[in-house]
């Protein structure tokens, strides 16, 4: 039986998802001490994101070749639109947020030059560039949601525990599995120059995810010149 390509992956994504546990707007989260300010960053940024993540599942659907595939692409789509963004609007309207702001929020350099690259890849290659395209995202915030849930009093914090749960859920658990499963699915019996591609836009996203993550800490848009 041949290595599973999450298998494969692991030891080079490894360090990328500890590196982004480790980092300060992670930490904060996890004790309770992040700059509400910096989520809301967060928050809206993301959001705009995930409208975008969402085109990827579609993107998949239109390329799949059967109906299991048509199915798991489906199911990620669901999920995007009605468990993660449904996340984002509660927290909006705690904050007061209204929806349509947070759907005119201007993607910020890092935020537009990831989605870029992933809808560029997406669209480029066969289904099974969609599939690693998207994987990195759940992987990262399932591995975070998970680690974080692990500190005693995380996933009753005021501000954070809600967004812990969310990412540690089995329900996220679920959408994860599923998109690592698809991956597997997809990347067997390919040939090393077909897989190193698919490392590259796994371990590329991966990257991503930690810049993501220091933008919004950096509360960073676009530079102004």
């Amino acid at each position: 039986m041949s290595e599973k390509f999450t298998d494969r992956i692991y030891p080079k994504i490894k360090g990328i998802w500890e590196a982004c546990f480790k980092h300060p707007f992670v930490q904060g989260m996890g004790d309770g001490t992040l700059d509400l300010e910096k989520f809301k960053h967060w928050l809206m940024q993301d959001y705009v994101y995930l409208i975008e993540y969402a085109r990827l599942f579609a993107i998949g659907t239109s390329k799949a070749t059967d109906l299991g595939t048509m199915n798991s692409f489906a199911k990620g789509l669901d999920g995007v639109l009605f468990v993660e963004m449904d996340l984002h609007r509660s927290y909006a309207k705690t904050f007061g947020i209204p929806e349509e702001d947070l759907e005119a929020t201007d993607q910020s350099a890092i935020n537009t030059a990831y989605t870029s690259y992933m809808l560029n890849k997406a669209q480029a290659g066969g289904v099974e560039n969609v599939a690693a395209a998207l994987l990195a995202c759940s992987w990262c915030y399932n591995y975070i949601g998970l680690e974080l849930a692990k500190i005693p009093g995380a996933l009753e914090g005021e501000n954070y525990g809600s967004w812990i749960g969310m990412y540690s859920s089995d329900e996220f658990t679920d959408l994860n599995e599923n998109a690592m499963d698809l991956i597997n699915k997809l990347a067997e019996g390919k040939p090393e120059r077909e897989l190193k591609v698919l490392e590259e836009i796994v371990v590329k996203t991966g990257l991503f995810e930690y810049m993501f993550w220091d933008m919004c800490y950096k509360q960073e848009t676009w530079p102004e010149i």
